[in-house]
């Protein structure tokens, strides 16, 4: 599908956010409800020793159907069965070597793979569909929230198609491990409202009833209506997968009371994760659909910055995963993000650099200075604009920070502009912080480079951005921020001269 530049942010937002909702969880899993207020960090530990910024089961079941559904991109969609036995097989080596399996799921891998055996064969999609009827119609119930937490791969693939199908194809791919109507019921219904997030930026859990019977979709009402009234916290049966739905509904509907954009995203899963129980679980699905409604742009540095786990993925690849499924035409090797290299051979010299003049630990440059990082023992890379996988060598994962933000000056082109660059200003005030030296680049050092490194002298010297920005046009000359930025500078000097009293340049020397 062609996607809008918003649009296409908030497809990359959506396997990112629900991870770092699971990350943020494991940490808290079967814990009690925090009080209001109690810090929630990406800690790790938890009853299964999960890494800090670790993700656990929701977000590794979730990663085969999307990479499945991304590999059979020009297949019937994930009806397919070749596409649903690459799940299978995918999450049977996964089941073998995780840390922590469901109870529900790890019974019906067990028994798919005992039905694959008798037949002589590796296991098939319709193993575990057997295993899991079998399961279901032998204990009389299958509903717990293994196949909601990991269902919102679905909706991307699915953003051309009509909402019917993916209802439909929601309760194929839960059947698969929960047969019970309810998960299968919940799992269409978190799609269609994460297709709708990603296509308008807009939450409505509400925009799939009318593709329920109408005895469902009353019900399912009711429930939501309940989420709408309640708090995360009272939902204390939150591994069955009506009140997974109602806790994560709850913690979004809740957050939005007081805070909108890449704040109710991050107040939104603090909720979740604050009410206790299957934390991980009920982030992650909130995490799904607030990474569709506000993007990957909304999703904190600091979440983002060590995210990981199985298979060995990090941010940056669910991010690209998420991007491709919702183009709709598989893994495309020449097209951002995948390359190995992003050209800017038109944009003329990118080679400035400079010392930043209030923090000589910063470098100041242009695309072209990536080929200087060890020549200046550079340990920490801050981007600004789209690279591609092998242009920043030498550098870990966790210390190169990359942010989407477009030089332009006309409102709406960036979903959250002035969040992203503040947020790029932290990620180098991060940096420093770890006593590394941090290279800050966009392609020309020109617009957002220097506004970027406008915001972080002012916190340096304790000065206005805009006095931070004359500084440093000094050293780079051809620094010229677009009037939007030089919008967000002029508002944060604001902010800057309240918080600090008022404070005069030569008061704060």
């Amino acid at each position: 599908m062609k996607l809008n530049p918003l649009q296409n942010d908030r497809a990359a937002g959506v396997l990112v956010a629900l991870a770092a909702g699971d990350a943020l969880g494991a940490g808290y899993e079967f814990g009690a409800p925090l009080p209001d207020g109690a810090e929630v960090t990406m800690k790790g530990g938890g009853p299964f020793g999960f890494a800090p910024a670790e993700w656990t089961d929701d977000t590794s079941m979730a990663i085969p159907i999307a990479q499945a559904l991304l590999d059979s991109a020009s297949d019937a969609g994930s009806s397919s069965p070749a596409a649903l036995t690459m799940v299978v097989r995918a999450w049977t080596s996964w089941a073998a070597e995780a840390k922590d399996v469901g109870a529900q799921t790890s019974s019906v891998i067990a028994a798919a793979r005992r039905l694959a055996a008798a037949s002589g064969r590796e296991v098939q999609a319709e193993d575990f569909s057997a295993a899991a009827a079998d399961f279901h119609s032998g204990t009389g119930r299958s509903a717990g929230n293994g196949s909601l937490m990991r269902t919102a791969p679905l909706a991307l693939a699915y953003l051309d198609w009509e909402p019917s199908e993916l209802m439909a194809a929601a309760g194929v791919v839960s059947a698969l491990t929960h047969a019970d109507p309810d998960a299968q019921d919940a799992c269409g219904l978190w799609c269609v409202a994460i297709r709708h997030a990603v296509l308008t930026g807009q939450l409505d859990v509400r925009v799939g009833l009318p593709l329920l019977p109408g005895e469902r979709a009353a019900v399912w009402l009711g429930r939501i209506e309940t989420a709408e009234q309640s708090r995360p916290r009272d939902f204390t049966r939150n591994g069955w997968v009506v009140e997974a739905f109602q806790g994560a509904w709850s913690a979004i509907h809740y957050a939005s009371l007081s805070a909108a954009g890449p704040a109710h995203l991050r107040a939104a899963l603090e909720e979740a994760v604050r009410g206790g129980r299957d934390t991980d679980t009920v982030a992650a699905i909130a995490g799904g659909l607030l990474g569709a409604a506000y993007g990957y742009t909304a999703v904190p540095f600091e979440w983002r910055q060590r995210l990981h786990g199985w298979p060995g993925l990090r941010a940056r690849d669910l991010m690209m995963l998420g991007m491709e499924l919702g183009r709709g035409e598989g893994r495309r090797v020449a097209s951002w993000p995948r390359p190995e290299r992003q050209d800017y051979s038109m944009w003329g010299r990118t080679d400035a650099l400079a010392q930043h003049p209030h923090d000589d630990g910063v470098w100041l440059g242009g695309v072209g200075s990536l080929g200087r990082v060890t020549e200046l023992g550079i340990d920490a890379v801050v981007s600004l604009c789209r690279l591609g996988t092998l242009d920043v060598p030498g550098v870990a994962p966790e210390d190169h920070a990359t942010f989407w933000v477009v030089d332009s000056a006309v409102e709406g082109d960036n979903a959250h502009g002035a969040f992203v660059l503040r947020e790029a200003a932290a990620a180098v005030e991060r940096y420093r912080a770890e006593g590394k030296t941090v290279l800050l680049h966009c392609v020309r050092a020109e617009s957002r480079t220097p506004t970027v490194a406008a915001l972080h002298g002012a916190r340096v010297a304790r000065i206005s951005p805009l006095e931070a920005l004359a500084d440093l046009q000094r050293v780079l000359p051809g620094a010229r921020p677009n009037p939007l930025f030089m919008k967000v500078l002029g508002e944060a000097e604001t902010t800057t001269d309240t918080a600090a009293g008022g404070a005069t340049r030569a008061g704060a020397q």
